[in-house]
Formats: C-alpha cells, structure tokens, sequence
C-alpha cells in the first residue's frame, strides 16, 4: 500500500484525505499555489499555519520540482515542529503552472513527520516515475487519485 500508515486506527486522519485532492487547478504564481496546498495541510490538521511560511522559505533555497511535472514543496527542516502528523496534499495542473521556469502539473504538498517524509517522497518517486503515469494522473478523478496514493479501492 501506499501512502497508508501501518496501525492507524479507523479514527485517525490518514496520510491523504479525499478532500486535499483539487483537480482541474488553473495556473497561479508559485508562491500561491504552495499557499493553496499548504493550506489544504494546515486546514486538515496536518500543519500549523506557520509551517506555510517554511514550505515558501524551502523553495526560495531549493527547487521541489523534480522533473516529470511535478513539485512536492514541503518545509524546511526548522519547521518540523510545526508538523502535527504526516499527510499530503494534491493539487492537479491540466495545462500546466510554472515552477522556476518548468511546467508542472501535478502540485503535492508534504508534512512528514520525523524521517516520514522520506518514505513519502519514495513512494512518489515510485509511482509517478514515468511520463505516461503522470499524464494519467492529470486526467483522473479525485477517487482514482486517491486510490493510486493510498491502494484503496482497487
């Protein structure tokens, strides 16, 4: 499985919430897009709202888009203290929005907590790591998004 934490109990947030997936996203400066999807964080209860001002700080020293059309930006090592319990967000580009002159497409906010972040970055590298996964990423729905991060539903 992916994205699923091992013991949680049916109570307990998971690591991806239906509601933190926005498709069909219209492109928006950076540093609003990374306020947008950190703020699906903070209001999920992943995050405090100041760990947003980390995930900006994160990208003024060090790029998140990793090739592929993607970008996971996510805070800077002071702000894991802000980090309430590891989740991510996603947030999908059809046509596109620039990070640091590359186009990307698909957005993921991290909050990882302790070495979590690790095993999440991982996994997206694993299960995105091909243009053709992307593409179909971009042209999914919030269910078939969800399933593919989690394993849920198939």
């Amino acid at each position: 499985m992916f994205f699923k934490r091992k013991g949680v109990e049916p109570n307990n947030v998971e690591l991806l919430q239906r509601k933190n997936i926005i498709l069909n996203c219209n492109a928006k400066p950076k540093e609003e897009v990374i306020r947008t999807v950190g703020g699906l964080l903070c209001d999920s209860g992943y995050v405090d709202s100041s760990y947003i001002e980390a995930m900006i700080k994160r990208e003024e020293s060090f790029a998140t888009n990793i090739g592929n059309g993607i970008a996971i930006p996510h805070g800077v090592e002071e702000a894991k203290k802000n980090i309430k319990r590891s989740g991510i967000a996603v947030m999908i580009f059809p046509e596109g929005t620039m990070w640091n002159d590359e186009p990307v497409n698909v957005v993921i906010g991290i909050a990882g907590l302790g070495d979590e972040h690790l095993d999440i970055l991982a996994n997206i590298a694993e299960k995105l790591s091909t243009p053709e996964a992307v593409q179909e990423l971009i042209h999914s729905d919030v269910d078939t998004i969800y399933s593919t991060f989690t394993g849920e539903g198939r």
